[in-house]
């Protein structure tokens, strides 16, 4: 039997060596073997291998690795399972290895071990079933044995939360056990270790401001730490105090100047390597996005900018560089790309007012200096800080440009190319302002600079134009890559400059890139060079796209090149190329119209076919699946139904791209350690030692395709329902994707109700079926949602959905849940305000910390917008049989209205009653008590939004209340004039609130003319039409209007019909500006207003001489529509 056993583990052993062979075959049969052992099995095993003293030192960290990943993936489904007795060998084995191990490096894997039994072993109630474990940690720690002090160090510090419900009575053990290690003078590592604990239990109790406070006092030894450790070459210590910056910067305030200090100091090493140098810049960095108002108080925060600055400027010469054809990615681990990042975020952290003086001057003296690496770290660094000093920049924009332009004809091409990312940077961080001011404007810099000394840098020469900049820029044959980045900013300033600005120099920029392009598909024949071609390319479709019908006149100066390229840039190297052709050529056709594309589209769409037929041979990563998946979509909104024939070959693929499941895991930080971002996995940290991680390759593609799906269902609706089960069974599971806010935040806002129009051709039951699918999916994800961009869109297609679908689509089981939610969200808005209003009571309360404020305040009133729009559409579904569940939410409406509450809320409060009233009459005055009075007097509040949420109020009250609100129609009446009568009504933040109250006035007239002396308030009336602002009560003025036309309503038309040209002109008016349509039931009655003057001779031309062009057109319109 013990030969058995003896023979079962040597075997074991050759697996564990196995699993780390590098033959893929090996490995992969390997795990499959280990994944089939039980788990009991796997444990006695993995214990034997740690313990056995002959076995390898890597067969046994493999088998410690796995243990501890057993324990940490598995342990609900093996541990309870474990007899008493194996559990505690189990935790006796352990501690003895701990206790006995020689070698360091498994002494401190079986430490980690320990630490995640142990995690696992705290109950709910927070009691630790190990408690063997804690005397082992404090005995270990006053040991003399350094390696079982290490060892103690290492559990606590990868479970700080060992403690359980205890942690308060040891908190002064606890502390004392840190500052015991922290000062012990012989051993480093045990400094080092006990630091890296007090900054992990600091980080693992981030919301214990007591905690905090009480353990202050051990940072000055925690940066101690931070420092001797980095220059052991150690930077652990370092990524601890980064940790806390993100997660617990407040625990820093008291030490703060000393930490800014020591961050700087390191900083500034070059004797230390790049990452610890970066490291240390994090530090400040991350304190300006999580504790900015506190760091904003200090001031050494101004030596972090000449320091990022310094970093900027470590760039290595590079003879090869101007004429590299291929686009590397920045060298992320490089001090200049770490020194732009940096200054972009605390840019953004710090605000403008206090980072734009802080280093203007340095920039200055940069673009003054000789070498030409300084010129072009201060052109990158205006490019960094351009979103983050925004409003301060966009002050003195123009001589900014003015200097930087000068930079285009700079001696050193590294600095011309900076220069083009400066002009493309801002055209994008300052559109449209910096299209329409430097479109053309030749801006005269011998003149005083601003915010920059002009005697610094001073040009007799005036700058050219952005535009001609550019283009002359692109010109620089010598230098691909700066002739490529000019053609990359020419992209920034097209995709947002305005139709109207770019037309006149169409003609101009067209030349340019026709001729570019010639000399580069030319090269690219003989030399094989692409990527200036590349680049021009996309600034040919950018222009297009911006000029829309206008580029017609240069389609065919274009196309064949265009076309040529598709056909023949087959090479692999070449694909890239071949990608951006296909986008410019879908662009350049919706640009011009179906008109002018059709005798190409045909052979287009061959080409973009023949690429689909091969798009199962194209690699994972190949560019051109991107760009021919939205190609693809663009030219079905070129050819509308026609394109509904192609859906056969496009959808296999695009469902397929669409369905990208990325890798994910659950990792601790042992795992960690052994992945980087670098190898494109993004982390979230869960806390407890232990985070998230998705590999995101693939993910910005199958937002596009998830895009594409949508436009197709909207293009095509019913020639799409083939379709709509599987894109349905694709985008519903999606809900409860996290990682790319673009996926939720497309396919939310649009698809779920779209995909149900394309449905209903299939008949109800179909229909039925598809919204249940989606129901329960939608209803929890409002739940669940964490991100409020993704939330407000969720729930803006769960109202377009249920409005859609209408009674009857929400169960019991819904209703319950969704009421459950949306209270949630009610309570929450509320205690989000007072968390909001403790924030402006702290310390460090400053005014850009009252911009976060008003930010987040945005964010949730947005959110409250939603929850009214998912009750306007349950109440306009159900009508009255609602109230009775609406009245779980009544008390937090009311709390909406009450007169302490901001604006918004009020507004929104009475949007919801406004709806109750309006859909839910005669029922809804049982809670007239609860929002009547104050919906009379936020008739006249100072705010215009709620003014118009009442007066809509009281037009619905007049249309749909019954007779129950006659009273509060009569006294509502004088209000409504009094606003209309107020000398500032018309001005632009009060005109919508003032037409509702003129269309509420209506009302009254119109459907409670007992409420109202109807004679004497229609002259008045007559004189505030038409309504320009708001389209949809501009309708029932018309509608009521028509009414008084058609019953000859004498004080309407006047004696003899003198007021006709009044009334013709109240019309045209109306119909000029769009407030009535052709599909509005009220426009024929208009027309037919305006026929029977027509049959009138002289009145007639009366009528329309006091019309203007604009107005007699609409007329014209009107007649003939």
């Amino acid at each position: 039997m013990a030969l058995t056993a003896m023979a079962e583990q040597q075997q074991f052993y050759l697996l564990l060596g196995n699993l780390m062979s590098p033959d893929n075959n090996i490995r992969k049969q390997s795990e499959e073997a280990y994944d089939n052992i039980p788990g009991q099995t796997k444990i006695t095993f993995l214990l034997q291998a740690i313990r056995d003293v002959a076995c390898a030192e890597e067969v046994k960290t493999m088998a410690a690795v796995l243990l501890r990943r057993l324990l940490s993936s598995s342990f609900e489904e093996i541990y309870p399972g474990l007899t008493v007795d194996m559990q505690t060998a189990i935790k006796t084995e352990l501690v003895t290895s701990i206790q006995t191990e020689a070698s360091p490096n498994i002494r401190k894997k079986v430490a980690d071990i320990a630490a995640e039994l142990c995690r696992n072993l705290i109950d709910d109630d927070g009691n630790n079933q190990w408690p063997e474990l804690l005397k082992f940690l404090f005995d270990s720690v006053n040991s003399d044995n350094v390696g079982l002090r290490e060892a103690a160090l290492h559990i606590f510090w990868n479970f700080p939360g060992i403690f359980g419900n205890q942690q308060q009575h040891y908190m002064d053990v606890i502390k004392r056990m840190l500052v015991q290690c922290m000062q012990d003078q012989d051993n480093p590592q045990i400094r080092t270790l006990a630091a890296r604990a007090a900054a992990s239990f600091v980080l693992s109790n981030e919301g214990n401001a007591a905690l905090l406070k009480h353990f202050s006092d051990l940072l000055p030894g925690i940066l101690q730490a931070v420092n001797e450790s980095c220059y052991q070459g150690d930077d652990s210590v370092l990524k601890s105090l980064v940790e806390i910056a993100d997660t617990a910067p407040k625990y820093l305030r008291p030490n703060l100047e000393a930490t800014l200090q020591l961050s700087l100091k390191l900083c500034a090493d070059t004797n230390l390597t790049n990452m610890q140098r970066q490291l240390a810049l994090e530090v400040i960095v991350t304190l300006s996005e999580t504790a900015a108002a506190m760091l904003r108080k200090h001031t050494a925060i101004v030596a972090s900018i000449p320091q990022m600055l310094a970093m900027m400027v470590d760039l290595e010469e590079d003879e090869e560089w101007a004429m590299a054809d291929e686009l590397e990615d920045d060298d992320f681990d490089s001090n200049a790309v770490a020194g732009e990042s940096a200054l972009d975020r605390i840019a953004c952290g710090l605000g403008g007012k206090i980072v734009l003086p802080m280093i203007k001057q340095h920039i200055m003296t940069m673009l003054q200096n000789p070498d030409w690496k300084y010129r072009h770290a201060g052109l990158m660094a205006l490019s960094a800080i351009g979103e983050g000093c925004h409003q301060q920049m966009e002050a003195i924009l123009n001589e900014i440009v003015s200097f930087v332009l000068l930079f285009c004809q700079d001696p050193h091409p590294r600095v011309r190319y900076a220069a083009c990312n400066a002009i493309g940077q801002m055209a994008t961080d300052f559109a449209p302002t910096f299209q329409k001011k430097f479109h053309d404007k030749r801006l005269q810099l011998a003149v005083s600079i601003g915010a920059f000394p002009a005697d610094l840098f001073v040009s007799p020469i005036p700058p050219p134009q952005v535009i001609s900049a550019l283009l002359q820029t692109m010109e620089d044959q010598t230098n691909p890559r700066v002739q490529a980045h000019a053609a990359a900013a020419l992209i920034n300033f097209t995709e947002d400059c305005p139709k109207s600005l770019l037309v006149p120099y169409l003609d101009s920029l067209v030349q340019h890139l026709h001729v570019i392009m010639a000399a580069k598909l030319q090269e690219l024949v003989q030399k094989g060079t692409k990527l200036v071609l590349e680049q021009v390319v996309t600034s040919i479709a950018s222009v297009a796209d911006t000029a829309e019908e206008k580029f017609v006149p240069y389609y065919d100066l274009f196309m064949p090149s265009l076309k040529h390229i598709v056909e023949n840039a087959v090479q692999k190297e070449l694909r890239l190329l071949r990608g951006k052709t296909i986008e410019c050529i879908s662009l350049i056709g919706l640009a011009v119209g179906k008109e002018k594309f059709m005798p190409d589209a045909s052979a287009v769409m061959q080409l973009l076919l023949k690429t689909q037929t091969d798009f199962n041979d194209l690699e994972d990563d190949d560019p051109q699946i991107s760009y021919m998946i939205s190609a693809w979509a663009r030219m079905c909104k070129i050819l509308g139904k026609e394109f509904q024939q192609y859906l056969p070959v496009v959808m296999g693929p695009l469902m397929k791209t669409a369905s990208i499941k990325p890798e994910v895991a659950l990792l601790d930080t042992q795992d960690m350690e052994n992945m980087s971002e670098d190898d494109g996995w993004e982390f979230v940290n869960l806390g407890d030692q232990q985070s998230f991680g998705i590999k995101t390759a693939g993910l910005e593609e199958k937002a596009t395709a998830c895009q594409m799906l949508v436009c197709y269902a909207k293009e095509l609706k019913e020639g799409f329902v083939e379709y709509t089960e599987q894109v349905v069974k694709l985008m519903v599971p999606l809900l409860k994707f996290y990682f790319h806010d673009d996926i939720l935040l497309w396919e939310y806002s649009e698809s779920m109700p779209l995909l149900l129009e394309c449905a209903r051709v299939r008949g109800p039951e179909y229909l039925t079926q598809m919204w249940h699918f989606m129901c329960d999916a939608l209803i929890k994800a409002i739940g669940t949602e964490p991100d409020s961009d993704v939330l407000s869109e969720i729930m803006h297609s769960f109202a377009k959905c249920i409005e859609l679908m209408g009674e009857g689509c929400l169960n019991n089981e819904h209703f319950e849940e969704l009421g459950g939610i949306l209270k949630g969200k009610l309570e929450e808005h509320f205690k989000n305000q007072e968390l909001r209003q403790a924030k402006r009571q702290d310390e460090d309360y400053d005014e850009g910390v009252e911009e976060t404020l008003q930010d987040e305040d945005e964010n949730d009133v947005y959110i409250l917008t939603k929850v009214s729009d998912i009750l306007h559409s349950v109440f306009s579904s159900y009508k009255e049989q609602v109230l009775p569940w609406f009245e779980q939410l009544l008390q937090l409406v009311v709390q909406l209205i009450c007169p302490s509450r901001p604006w918004a809320d009020r507004q929104w409060g009475l949007c919801i009653f406004d709806d109750v009233v309006e859909h839910c009459s005669p029922s809804s005055f049982k809670y007239a008590d609860y929002f009547l009075r104050p919906m009379l007097q936020s008739l006249c509040d100072t705010s215009p939004e709620v003014r118009q949420a009442a007066a809509y109020g009281v037009g619905v009250m007049a249309q749909y209340g019954g007779d129950n609100y006659r009273p509060f129609c009569t006294e509502a009446l004088p209000l409504l004039v009094g606003v209309i009568q107020s000398p500032e009504s018309k001005v632009k933040e009060n005109v919508n609130a003032t037409e509702n109250c003129i269309s509420a006035v209506g009302k009254v007239m119109r459907f409670r003319p007992e409420c109202a002396n109807v004679n004497e308030i229609l002259p008045h009336w007559l004189s505030w039409l038409p309504l320009n602002e708001d389209k949809e009560e501009a309708v029932h003025t018309f509608d009521f209007l028509c009414d008084l036309i058609e019953s000859n309503n004498p004080i309407v038309l006047g004696p003899d019909n003198a007021n006709l040209p009044k009334i013709f002109q109240i019309i045209a008016e109306g119909v000029a500006n769009e407030s009535v349509k052709s599909e509005d039931a009220c426009s024929k009655r208009l027309a037919n207003v305006i026929r029977q003057v027509q049959g009138s001779g002289g009145l007639w031309t009366q009528c329309v001489s006091t019309l203007n062009e604009k107005q007699q057109k609409a007329v014209q319109d009107l007649l003939t529509a």
